[in-house]
């Protein structure tokens, strides 16, 4: 949707305070914001004061289905604040400023209520360099660059799960890996982001660790098991994850910022929820209506490769240092979906879930085969390990050397290949995966 641009003579307070006014709909914090009204000022004499922690906090950039033209920016207060709007501008051009109202949705979790404000830009122009900053009233932070996608080659960071007991080492590892990789357009987070998905010091924690990254480029997140648990460790609705991260919307608005998609370069990233065992009191029929939006969504895109995100990993592994039986084999997640990345030609699966780095190279009908899509389970970024718990499966290609430590890898995409590295934290390449359009 294009908002409609206006040019007014006027001084910028005066502006949004006539953009909050009259038939604006406050909509929830996890939906974008539409059929709000766009301004575009002459930057005058307007002096705002800095926001602090409390007026803006966990500003952050996240995926939309087309980041060619659009971006959703997220923060969040302490209070109720009026009017909260997101101003952008052209890098350089200084003058002039667009203006948009954002969301306010009080969220109440674990015990602590937090003010979470969303605005959808929809109106970019491919391939440019942008200045954003949020605020209210006489407030606003400050200004932070953000760059809208273009071609088909680009570079992502991928974390695997970053749950901890000290996000300490999350942080670390997470702030290295961007600081090699400044050309990153935006990172995704495998899921269990958090250890306990109810945990409100924990989503701070966890944001702390991604900035400034976050508020450079965006997130896509994947929602993993521990996103469903509530402080007594008992399943819920992952109700904190679906607030924080207003994600591409989908058609099945009871499963919205659970599953998504969205589109980067030439590739097609669809993004799965796969809790269904988690979740099957309060969501009992997630896999039949997740398969067949999956199925719709695959049959509509063009894009020339489809890149699957999964948190549970699709193959089982056998025990090795634990007393009960585990035959090697398929997970029930495997076994649902693997038969339809076959049918719909994905070319790569990334999973994560049990915190160990390996490559499985390609397989179609559950065995070794070419022409099937690449299977990588990403490792584990946080301080949650499971030294040498998982004996070799008979089709791992690469096992990250054990006891394990935390890991991130790269994409890098071409028109005709996709490059996956992994990394150890101080930037030791543990292996390198290509696929090629001609494979």
């Amino acid at each position: 949707m294009k908002f409609t641009r206006k040019k007014l003579i006027i001084p910028i307070v005066a502006v949004l305070a006539v953009a909050a006014v009259a038939a604006y709909l406050w909509l929830p914090g996890t939906k974008a914001v539409a059929k709000q009204g766009l301004r575009a000022t002459k930057a005058a004499a307007a002096h705002y004061l800095p926001t602090e922690s409390v007026d803006a906090s966990n500003i952050r950039q996240v995926i939309t289905a087309d980041s060619t033209t659009s971006r959703t920016f997220m923060w969040q207060s302490d209070y109720a604040e009026d009017n909260p709007v997101v101003e952008y501008r052209k890098t350089g051009d200084d003058d002039t400023i667009m203006a948009l109202p954002a969301s306010s949705d009080a969220f109440n979790d674990d015990g602590v209520t937090t003010y979470i404000h969303t605005a959808t830009v929809t109106d970019l122009a491919p391939g440019t360099a942008y200045e954003y900053r949020v605020g209210y009233g006489d407030k606003r932070s400050s200004w932070t660059s953000f760059h809208t996608a273009e071609g088909s080659s680009f570079k992502s960071l991928i974390f695997p799960d970053s749950q901890s007991s000290d996000y300490s080492g999350w942080s670390s590892m997470a702030q290295a890996a961007w600081q090699r990789n400044q050309d990153a357009q935006f990172f995704i987070n495998m899921g269990d982001l958090v250890d306990n998905g109810q945990s409100h010091y924990q989503w701070n924690a966890w944001f702390d660790a991604v900035a400034p990254m976050i508020s450079r480029i965006p997130v896509a997140p994947l929602m993993g098991n521990h996103e469903t648990y509530n402080t007594d460790w008992k399943m819920r609705m992952p109700e904190a994850y679906t607030h924080l991260f207003a994600l591409p919307s989908i058609d099945m608005e009871k499963y919205q910022n659970q599953f998504y998609s969205f589109d980067y370069g030439d590739i097609h990233f669809v993004v799965l929820n796969t809790q269904a065992q988690e979740l099957a009191d309060f969501e009992p029929s997630l896999n039949d209506d997740e398969v067949a939006w999956f199925k719709e969504d695959m049959a509509k895109t063009t894009k020339k490769w489809k890149i699957v995100l999964m948190h549970k990993d699709p193959l089982q592994y056998g025990f090795a240092n634990r007393p009960e039986p585990r035959e090697e084999g398929f997970s029930p997640e495997g076994r649902l979906w693997m038969p339809l990345f076959d049918q719909y030609g994905v070319d790569a699966v990334l999973s994560a879930h049990l915190h160990t780095y390996r490559d499985r190279g390609h397989i179609k009908n559950f065995q070794r085969d070419e022409s099937g899509p690449l299977y990588i389970i990403t490792g584990v970024a946080g301080n949650v390990r499971y030294p040498s718990l998982w004996k070799q499966h008979s089709l791992d290609e690469y096992v990250a050397p054990q006891p394990e430590t935390d890991n991130y890898m790269t994409l890098e995409a071409t028109a005709d290949i996709l490059t996956f590295r992994s990394f150890l934290p101080d930037g030791q390449l543990l292996e390198e995966r290509s696929i090629s359009s001609h494979k």
